[in-house]
C-alpha cells in the first residue's frame, strides 16, 4: 500500500510509516493543485493538514484512493460529500490537539483581559502606556461558552477553576449532561446579554457560518470581549469591525479568519483586536499526538479494515471488528445471493435484526448487505462507504429495525427486497461462532451454505426429481459437492441447493430445465462477491 503524506506531519509518524511492513511511504510538501492532482492516481492513502485541498476535481483522479487522514480536527479542505460518493473514508484526529487549543483559548482571553499584546509592542516602541493598557480582571466575571464539545468542555473546566462563571450553549448537547459537569445551559440569546466574555467551540458548518453578526452582537453586552480559535467564517468579521468601532465590543481575540493569512483586513488595524496565527494546535506535545494518531489509523484500516474517527461511515475498531466479522460476512453473503434472484429496478430494502445480536451496532451489516445488493448494477464502485449513498441516490428506500425476540434461532437476519417487478425474501443466521448459513429464501426453509459455485433449482416434490438432476450432472462430469432440500411451506415444491465442484454450463443448465419435474435452474456465484 503507499501513502502520500501533502503537508507538514510530526516526524514520528513518517518514521512508523517508514517502520511499518507493506507500507511504502512518500512525503511530498507543497505541491500544486495541479502537481498533487498528477501523482495521486498512484496512493491508497492521503495524509493531509490544513494545507491539501482535497477537492471533487482532485478525488476524481485518486483512482486508488481508500482513506484520507488529517493530522488535526478542522475538515473544512476535504470535500467530505464527494469522497463518500467515491468511496474514499475520511479521518480526522479529534483527541489529539483538545488540550492545546483548549489551552490557547484560555491564553487569548487573559491576553485580551489584561492587553499583554498591546503593552508588549507598546515597550518597544518606547512607550509606557501603563494608564491606557488599564485591564479587567476574569474573577466573577460570566464567560458564555458556545459549543460544548470536546474543546469547549475543557474550555469551561479551566475556566471554572479561573472563578469564572460559566454559562454554557450547545443545542446539540443534553442539557443533563452540561449541568452534571457542572455548568449552567442557557439559551443562545440568554448567553449573549450575560455574558461579559464570549468563547466559541463549534465546527463551522451551515447553521453556524456568520452566526455572530450584527444581530448576535446587538444582543450583547456592552463593553463584550470575545475569542475565536475555533473556525474562520463563524464570525462576521465585517459585523466584528463594526462592533469594535462602535465599542459594542471591547476586545477580541480571533486565531482563525475567513481567509488565511488575512492581508488587508480592517480588522489588524484595530488596536483592541489581539490575533495569532491558527496557532490553536501548535504545540509541539499537539503535532506529535496527531502524527501519532492519524498514522495509526491509516495503517490500521488499510492492513485491517479497523475504521477510527471517521467522519463519513460508523467507526469499526479492531475489537468491535472481530465481534462484527461473522454479521459482516453473513451480510455479505445475503447481499451477493439476493440481486441473483431479483429481476426488475430496486425500490426498497428492510432489514430486520432478531434476537441477541450482543449490543452491536448492526449498522455495518447493513451496509455489508447493500453493498452486494448494489455491486451488480452500479457502474461506480461499491464500498462500506458508499453504499448508502448510492442508494439513497438512486431512490432506493431503506429501512432497518431490530427485535430481541426470535422464536427459532439464536439470532436472524431477514433482508426483503422489492422491486419494479417483484419482492424477495432471505434470511440467514450464524452457527457455532461464524459459520453463515441462509436458512429461508422466500416460502422456502432449508440450511444453506453459502460458498463457491450454486445453482438452485425449483421442482415438484415427487420421487425420481432429484434422481434426475444428479444423473443430469454426472453425465456431464460435474460432481456435487454439497445438496441441501427445503420444501416449500403449504405446497407441492421442493428448492434444492447443489454446490459443484465447478461452474455449471450454460448446456448443461439447458438440460436441467428441460427435466419433466423441474420448474426452474437459476445458477448462483458467491466467489466474485467475497471481499
Amino acid at each position: 500500500m503507499r501513502v502520500l503524506v501533502s503537508d507538514n506531519l510530526g516526524e514520528v509518524g513518517i518514521r512508523m510509516l517508514e517502520a511499518e511492513d507493506g507500507i511504502d511511504v512518500d512525503v511530498k510538501t507543497g505541491l500544486s493543485p495541479e502537481a498533487l492532482k498528477d501523482i495521486i492516481g498512484e496512493y491508497h492513502a492521503l495524509i493531509i493538514r490544513s494545507a491539501t485541498k482535497v477537492t471533487e476535481d482532485l478525488l476524481s483522479a485518486a483512482h486508488r484512493l481508500k482513506v484520507v487522514g488529517r493530522a488535526g480536527i478542522g475538515l473544512d479542505n476535504v470535500d467530505i460529500p464527494a469522497a463518500t460518493r467515491r468511496g474514499v473514508v475520511v479521518m480526522n484526529t479529534p483527541d489529539g490537539n483538545v488540550i492545546t487549543t483548549a489551552e490557547h483559548a484560555i491564553a487569548m482571553m487573559m491576553a485580551l483581559a489584561r492587553n499583554i499584546p498591546q503593552g508588549t509592542a507598546s515597550l518597544r516602541a518606547g512607550r509606557w502606556d501603563k494608564k491606557k493598557l488599564q485591564g479587567r480582571e476574569i474573577c466573577g466575571k460570566t464567560l458564555g461558552v458556545i459549543g460544548f464539545g470536546k474543546i469547549g468542555s475543557i474550555v469551561a473546566d479551566r475556566a471554572r477553576g479561573l472563578k469564572f462563571n460559566v454559562i454554557v450553549y450547545d443545542p446539540h448537547v443534553n442539557p443533563e449532561r452540561i449541568e452534571k459537569a457542572g455548568f449552567e445551559t442557557v439559551s443562545i440569546e440568554g448567553l449573549y446579554q450575560r455574558a461579559d466574555f464570549i468563547t466559541i467551540h463549534v465546527p463551522k458548518l451551515k447553521d453556524t457560518a456568520g452566526m455572530i453578526d450584527k444581530a448576535a452582537f446587538d444582543q450583547m453586552k456592552d463593553g463584550v470581549m470575545l475569542v475565536n480559535c475555533a473556525r474562520g467564517g463563524i464570525v462576521n468579521e465585517a459585523d466584528l469591525y463594526d462592533a469594535m468601532v462602535s465599542g459594542k465590543v471591547a476586545g477580541a481575540a480571533l486565531d482563525v479568519f475567513d481567509a488565511e493569512p488575512p492581508a488587508g483586513s480592517p480588522l489588524l488595524a484595530v488596536d483592541r483586536l489581539i490575533c495569532t496565527p491558527h496557532l490553536g494546535a501548535s504545540t509541539r506535545e499537539a503535532q506529535t499526538n496527531v502524527a501519532v494518531a492519524v498514522v495509526k489509523q491509516i495503517v490500521d484500516y488499510l492492513k485491517s479494515g479497523s475504521v477510527v474517527n471517521a467522519v463519513n461511515v460508523p467507526s469499526v475498531t479492531g475489537e468491535l471488528l472481530v465481534r462484527l466479522k461473522p454479521f459482516l460476512e453473513l451480510g455479505d453473503r445475503i447481499g451477493c445471493l439476493m440481486p441473483q434472484l431479483l429481476q426488475g429496478a430496486l425500490k426498497e430494502v428492510a432489514v430486520e435484526y432478531t434476537g441477541d445480536f450482543q449490543g452491536l451496532d448492526l449498522s455495518p451489516v447493513t451496509t455489508a448487505i447493500l453493498k452486494g445488493l448494489l455491486t451488480p448494477t452500479v457502474k461506480d464502485d461499491v464500498n462500506s462507504v458508499n453504499a448508502p449513498i448510492l442508494a439513497k441516490a438512486r431512490g432506493i428506500k431503506v429501512s432497518e429495525t431490530a427485535s430481541a425476540e426470535s422464536d427459532e434461532f439464536l439470532n436472524l437476519v431477514t433482508v426483503r427486497a422489492v422491486t419494479t417487478e417483484m419482492d424477495c425474501t432471505l434470511a440467514g443466521t450464524i452457527y457455532g461462532k461464524q459459520d453463515s448459513r441462509i436458512v429461508r429464501i422466500n416460502n422456502f426453509r432449508l440450511e444453506m451454505i453459502p460458498l463457491g459455485h450454486m445453482a438452485i433449482i425449483n421442482n415438484l416434490d415427487k420421487p425420481g426429481a432429484i434422481g434426475s438432476i444428479g444423473t443430469t450432472l454426472g453425465n456431464h462430469d460435474i460432481n456435487i459437492a454439497r445438496m441441501q432440500v427445503g420444501q416449500e411451506e403449504e405446497g407441492n415444491h421442493n428448492i434444492i441447493f447443489l454446490n459443484t465442484d465447478t461452474q455449471i454450463p450454460t448446456a448443461v443448465l439447458e438440460e436441467l430445465r428441460a427435466l419433466p419435474m423441474v420448474k426452474s435452474v437459476t445458477p448462483l456465484e458467491f466467489t466474485e462477491c467475497r471481499g
